[in-house]
């Protein structure tokens, strides 16, 4: 795993000659990390111990708490006003009388025929038991390492099926694959949000990484969103190396998740594309102004994207 960024005062250090590397110093243990695994051992333990910012920080997350919470009805209107402007297409009911039975249709006249939606079945349920037999306890393991957070949303860990037949159709369209492979390279088929005050936001995403490897999964990629004017928070897709199965964890505060969750229909419409281009500033807009109100805890917008 590397967690790296140009520019870093904590950069890697030069390769040492490898006669160094190799022999035991007067009792020494040899060093056996890669200077990759040794670097981000570092980061992490200088992360887990808290700053004066951090610990400093109790009366202004509560003032941002309190101010969100009055804030907060306001978002939910505004959202209230653009349904009201732009309602929901119902779709209208088609005749698939003469379709094969066993097809799949989703929206957007997206279908699987019979065998690819058997085929994307069969790989939910092996999904499913991955989850249920490996990577849950695991979770809930790296969980009861701190009390000061904690898993939520956990009995939603596993995608709809519907919703991962309609990002296997995506893919298949946007990548030419077949159903079998696509379903595979679908992120977040299983993911899992952990949630942290504001003050121990940023010790708790270090230490988070640090566990997760532990367990033996394989980090992926890390997106971290805290600068960004549409969404807060860092997203992470991680791998179960035995079976290669892939899962997603994203890290929020309590007010970055709740923003999430206000502005997660807006973002679902302007993924599809289906919005005209005032429509579009409208709903980017409206995420913005929902985003604005979010704080960004100490150092967390300084947690580098991987790889």
């Amino acid at each position: 795993m590397t967690l790296d960024r140009p520019g870093d005062g904590d950069a890697l250090p030069p390769d040492e000659p490898k006669h160094h590397r190799d022999v035991q110093r007067s009792g020494e243990l040899a060093e056996t990390r890669s200077r990759q695994e040794y670097w981000v051992d570092q980061q992490i333990t200088t992360a887990m111990q808290p700053s004066a910012a951090e610990q400093q920080a109790t009366a202004e997350e509560q003032a941002a708490a309190e101010k969100w919470d009055k804030d907060s009805p306001e978002f939910r209107w505004m959202w209230s006003e653009y349904l009201r402007k732009w309602p929901q297409e119902e779709s209208l009911p088609v005749d698939r009388s003469d379709d094969p039975p066993g097809t799949w249709y989703g929206d957007r006249d997206r279908r699987l025929e019979p065998a690819e939606n058997s085929q994307v079945e069969a790989a939910c349920d092996v999904i499913a038991k991955r989850e249920k037999e490996k990577i849950s306890p695991a979770l809930r393991a790296v969980e009861s390492q701190d009390p000061n957070r904690h898993l939520i949303g956990f009995e939603h860990c596993r995608k709809g099926r519907d919703r991962i037949k309609e990002k296997v159709c995506e893919l298949k369209e946007e990548h030419g694959v077949s159903a079998e492979r696509a379903v595979s390279l679908v992120p977040d088929t299983i993911r899992f949000t952990f949630q942290y005050r504001e003050s121990g936001y940023t010790q708790g995403v270090w230490a988070e990484l640090g566990r997760l490897k532990n367990q033996g999964f394989e980090l992926l990629k890390l997106k971290n969103s805290w600068s960004g004017d549409q969404y807060k928070g860092i997203n992470s897709q991680w791998i179960e190396p035995d079976s290669g199965q892939r899962f997603e964890v994203q890290f929020h505060t309590r007010i970055s998740f709740e923003a999430k969750e206000l502005t997660h229909k807006a973002y679902e419409r302007l993924r599809t594309n289906q919005a005209d281009k005032f429509e579009q500033m409208v709903l980017e807009a409206f995420q913005s102004r929902v985003t604005a109100e979010v704080p960004v805890p100490v150092e967390a917008a300084d947690i580098p994207d991987y790889p």
